[in-house]
């Protein structure tokens, strides 16, 4: 009880603090419609579409991992959360730190990554076996490691000097990878396990409707960074590397 409080006011302090905080003045009146810098906000928007995507495709294992282990590949839930929600923090933390320390090249990382993470939920998603669908949610982790971070890299190295304006833009648009991913996720796994088709499946599957909603769920979420390959591509191609 006494430790949900706490939490609950750490945004009321911050909200006191937004408030009281002087705002510098933002000059809204002038305006560039030169082909440039449409371009450049053409790169930026593609940016945070981007960093949507790869933000879904962290967020969507990193809330469900326990649940489908615990309920669609039958783990004990000690189990569940020490091998998967564990490990696959371990890897996520692992990942970022290997690219602080050696990475390069952020455009190749991003996209191993995004391709990574379409071949780690297609096998969670519809493998038989149990192991190779919990090594599937773990790895993830790796591969979804720098997309989040990556894509902040890529913006700065593609458009140097982006302003606060487009940090702003690609925090909102992590934010809302996080969000509606995981509850885009529930819903399919809700709709699927109710559905007659689920039930008819479950006989020659010899899995539960709950079990066979997780799976396409996971065969959903692959939808996010299957589609991140395709913008990646279009950035790569589309804006080339600046000099900072």
């Amino acid at each position: 009880m006494y430790l949900t409080i706490f939490w609950a006011l750490l945004p009321i302090v911050s909200s006191v603090l937004f408030c009281t905080s002087p705002l510098p003045e933002i000059n809204m009146t002038q305006s560039d419609n030169s082909p440039k810098a449409r371009n450049r906000a053409a790169g930026l928007a593609a940016c945070m579409v981007c960093i949507f995507l790869g933000s879904a495709a962290e967020n969507a294992m990193t809330n469900w991992i326990s649940v489908y282990m615990e309920s669609a590949l039958q783990v004990p839930k000690v189990m569940g959360d020490i091998l998967g929600m564990a490990l696959f923090a371990v890897l996520l933390g692992l990942g970022r730190t290997m690219y602080a320390k050696y990475g390069k090249n952020i455009s190749s990382v991003l996209l191993c990554g995004m391709a990574g993470a379409v071949v780690c939920y297609l096998a969670a998603g519809v493998s038989p076996n149990p192991v190779v669908s919990m090594l599937a949610c773990i790895l993830t982790g790796l591969c979804t490691s720098m997309l989040w971070p990556g894509t902040l890299i890529l913006m700065e190295e593609r458009f140097p000097n982006p302003g606060v304006a487009a940090y702003a833009l690609m925090a909102a648009g992590g934010d809302l990878g996080g969000s509606v991913a995981p509850q885009l996720l529930g819903v399919v796994v809700d709709t699927v396990s109710a559905s007659g088709w689920a039930n008819q499946m479950s006989a020659s599957l010899s899995l539960s409707p709950e079990q066979i909603g997780m799976k396409v769920g996971m065969l959903v979420a692959a939808l996010f960074p299957l589609i991140g390959v395709v913008v990646l591509l279009f950035i790569k191609k589309r804006f080339v590397k600046r000099a900072q």
